[in-house]
């Protein structure tokens, strides 16, 4: 009788909730919403994460204090015979557009600028819209998740070329290659970012959509 009713207010649409089903976010199993833990996987269910937006703030601020550092401090350090060269993200950027080489100047400045400060602006909007009325689209918002949680597997590419480089440049007393400082920085606010992404509860965007269709059939 409830999901009818339900049904009626959301036009015929009735989620699991309604059913009195809960998912396993691990595994995926769907188990009776007074399940408190998986019988597959062991993992505690829930039917909405109640401490997911703390935990996505945390993480995200955590993320960002680390990319302070990661973008004050030396990412490569470099050592010839006769002198050491240390270079920011930027200033790294920077060199290789004066030596022409735009495209890797392009590259660094879209994966190691432009994405992490995307990821923070979107990661923070969804936070936001979730707890009160946007005009962006639950599936905008949605799609906006889902990239967000798809590009967060290549946000180590600087790493990767910064260990590539040491690992390969290392001409004795001629030349030398040094991850700097800023790459441990840089690491950890992407990890946090990462974890601030999966912290967050994409369903509650579907709960705000919902609330907000039936305030509006009341009026």
């Amino acid at each position: 009788m409830v999901c009818m009713e339900r049904a009626e207010q959301t036009g015929g649409i009735i989620n699991a909730r309604d059913m009195g089903l809960v998912c396993c976010r691990r595994c995926a199993q769907v188990w009776p919403d007074t399940t408190h833990r998986c019988g597959r996987c062991g993992h505690r269910m829930s039917v909405r994460d109640p401490h997911s937006l703390q935990r996505v703030w945390a993480m995200l601020l955590m993320g960002l204090i680390c990319y302070i550092p990661a973008n004050l401090y030396p990412m490569l350090r470099t050592r010839t015979l006769f002198s050491v060269q240390q270079d920011t993200i930027v200033g790294g950027a920077i060199s290789f557009i004066e030596y022409g080489s735009y495209f890797v100047a392009a590259v660094i400045l879209i994966a190691s600028v432009v994405i992490p400060l995307a990821k923070f602006m979107a990661i923070g909007f969804l936070a936001i819209s979730v707890t009160r009325p946007s005009s962006v689209s639950a599936h905008q918002r949605q799609l906006l998740f889902e990239v967000v949680e798809y590009i967060g597997r290549w946000s180590m590419i600087d790493i990767f070329v910064v260990a590539i480089m040491s690992s390969l440049v290392q001409l004795n007393t001629l030349v030398a290659v040094q991850p700097g400082i800023a790459s441990l920085f840089f690491a950890l606010s992407v990890i946090f970012t990462m974890l601030a992404a999966q912290a967050f509860d994409s369903r509650l965007i579907w709960d705000v959509q919902a609330q907000s269709e039936g305030a509006q059939r009341h009026e």
